[in-house]
């Protein structure tokens, strides 16, 4: 079984927006993409990741969030332009997750925006242990062959300068029954969420920008004998081990699949994961080449 990774979109689109929309915390994320951000991140990219990854038929397809940059109406209907006409799957083989970008603001939030978009990609093979957060329901738990997809939802609104994510108690304890499903148990099982479990950070910048209960996350893990936990947020290729009670679990992040950067890490790309009946057997990447328009194989590499 083959499984395609890839995360932090942060397609852009701000026509016929109006500016009164930006007295919020937009107003800071705007000025970041105009200093910053806007300069090194490219729609074309992404869509050139969504056609490459349709083209080689994957089994699976995650997606670890920051699909928009701002959480418009406008970005939902660029990002859902692109899953349908450039990556052209069924909704059923495509696994996606909101970031801290698509829940941007309270409005989000609200409107349940990221449901109304997303809704065909966010049906479960297990809805009645779905809980309520985020604007839709979470975990979303896809039976793929040797494979258990469970995605979960770290987004939750924040004042300006602030990007971390909470589970919370309810989706944690969901989690915990997921895990003891038979159908889910049986099965090499891959977690999927936006903001990392595992971080070499200070406890201020965990606070900030990292996943405040993920002390509670890796605790409810501790079940699960080998698998994968798949995130994004670090626009950055990375991979550490999780010890288990029982076994182990690769920690593995995409970088931003609109990012161009000079190192290897970073530029911009998918990841690649197979497995067997015993557990994931490779990880590796395929990194985009702006010269070319083309893809080559590279590393995930490995931290402690």
């Amino acid at each position: 079984m083959k499984i395609a990774h890839f995360s932090d979109l942060h397609l852009l689109a701000l026509d016929g927006v109006q500016w009164a929309r930006f007295l919020n915390k937009r107003l800071t994320g705007w000025a970041n993409l105009r200093l910053k951000r806007g300069a090194v991140h490219r729609s074309s990219t992404v869509r050139a990741i969504a056609r490459d990854v349709a083209a080689h038929e994957f089994d699976h397809v995650v997606i670890t969030g920051d699909l928009t940059n701002l959480a418009l109406e406008s970005e939902f209907e660029l990002v859902r332009e692109v899953l349908e006409r450039d990556l052209g799957l069924d909704p059923s083989s495509v696994s996606l997750v909101p970031g801290n970008h698509d829940l941007y603001t309270r409005g989000a939030l609200n409107s349940r925006r990221f449901e109304r978009y997303f809704g065909r990609w966010l049906s479960s093979d297990l809805p009645e242990i779905g809980v309520d957060v985020s604007g839709a329901r979470f975990p979303v738990v896809r039976l793929r062959g040797c494979a258990a997809i469970v995605s979960l939802s770290s987004a939750v609104p924040r004042p300006p300068f602030i990007a971390a994510g909470e589970l919370g108690v309810a989706q944690l304890d969901a989690l915990d029954r997921v895990l003891a499903h038979p159908e889910v148990s049986r099965r090499t099982v891959i977690v999927a969420l936006h903001h990392p479990a595992v971080v070499s950070w200070s406890r201020m910048k965990h606070h900030a920008e990292g996943l405040r209960d993920s002390a509670a996350l890796l605790s409810v893990l501790r079940r699960v004998s080998r698998g994968l936990v798949l995130h994004g947020h670090l626009h950055r290729r990375t991979q550490r081990t999780i010890t288990t009670s029982s076994g182990t679990l690769l920690h593995v992040g995409a970088t931003s699949a609109s990012l161009h950067h000079d190192s290897a890490d970073r530029m911009a790309g998918y990841n690649v994961y197979e497995m067997d009946e015993d557990g994931v057997t490779r990880v590796h990447a395929r990194v985009f080449d702006p010269r070319t328009g083309t893809f080559a194989l590279g590393a995930v590499p490995i931290h402690s």
